[in-house]
């Protein structure tokens, strides 16, 4: 168990300096190819995009890290049944501040996000 969970830590990490970077292969080395994003999108409904449709428009966007923005991440909670596990995790993207849930299971033995769910704030 505590190996599962310093991995998932592994990958929070690797995660939130995706995201800093705005760095569409390393969000890739963290997510199974066949995971999808999900969040409520303009309209008010629930939008679930494919992750390659999701790294595909990081592709196009600024990192923060470019910018000049400080880091904000932190990892709220890391639970664990299994080979089944859910991140919550915290970080700032300028001006916004997200929330995200991050489903891993663990595929031939490794960590991967198959799902995340996300919400975020000005």
């Amino acid at each position: 168990m505590d190996s599962d969970v310093s991995a998932l830590r592994s990958i929070a990490q690797a995660y939130f300096d995706a995201a800093y970077e705005m760095d569409a292969e390393k969000f890739a080395s963290v997510f199974h190819p066949s995971s999808y994003v999900t969040k409520i999108g303009e309209d008010g409904d629930v939008s679930v995009t494919p992750i390659a449709t999701w790294l595909a428009a990081v592709r196009g966007m600024r990192a923060p890290k470019q910018l000049g923005f400080e880091r904000d991440d932190q990892i709220l909670s890391v639970d664990v049944e299994k080979d089944l596990a859910l991140l919550k995790v915290k970080l700032q993207v300028q001006p916004r501040v997200f929330t995200d849930m991050l489903s891993c299971l663990k595929v031939h033995g490794a960590w991967k996000i198959v799902q995340k769910v996300m919400t975020s704030s000005t």
